[in-house]
């Protein structure tokens, strides 16, 4: 016959990750001519769970090296963008209110792409999160058959009476007087 336990546990209950491209439009003071570097630092980020989506708010620093005045002097271009993503992961549930939310940065975001266009440098910036659920689940297990590991226990008096009169020794008195 076979019966089912449950288990009560906490389990990831919704995974998945997604690519994220932030294009943006950075002013400069100068009027650059040639691109020598970007690079992307600091990158911090959060999530929580809001109506039923993985909201992820966080930042990073980018930094841009561009020459100017006809390539005879260079400037570093340092600004910190704010993001804010949201995410629809299936296993969300808005009544489930004890669900933990991980995010994981997969693919640091870096600059794929920048571009000069008068006093303003477009770049494009590319970043992969992974998003993990962590929440209260329930797991139903067959056990095929019921099998009782305990040996039962027996506390009769008729039982302990024999077991007495079989193991004592009413001569051990006399015996051991002589």
């Amino acid at each position: 016959m076979a019966t089912f336990k449950e288990i009560v546990t906490k389990a990831v209950i919704g995974k998945g990750k997604k690519q994220f491209t932030d294009n943006l439009s950075l002013q400069v003071t100068n009027n650059p001519n040639t691109i020598l570097g970007c690079w992307v630092i600091n990158h911090s980020f959060n999530g929580d769970i809001t109506n039923g989506n993985v909201t992820i708010k966080g930042s990073y620093d980018i930094n841009i090296w561009y020459s100017y005045d006809n390539d005879t002097k260079t400037e570093v271009l340092k600004e910190t963008k704010n993001y804010t993503e949201t995410i629809n992961v299936q296993g969300v549930n808005d009544n489930i209110e004890n669900e933990e939310v991980i995010i994981r940065s997969l693919s640091n975001p870096s600059c794929s792409k920048a571009e000069i266009n008068g006093n303003t440098i477009t770049c494009t910036v590319d970043k992969v999160l992974g998003i993990e659920l962590v929440g209260d689940t329930k797991v139903r297990i067959n056990t095929l058959d019921e099998v009782d590991d305990w040996e039962e226990i027996i506390d009769s008096d008729e039982t302990i009476n024999a077991r007495i009169d079989e193991e004592v020794n009413e001569d051990y008195l006399e015996t051991n007087e002589e």
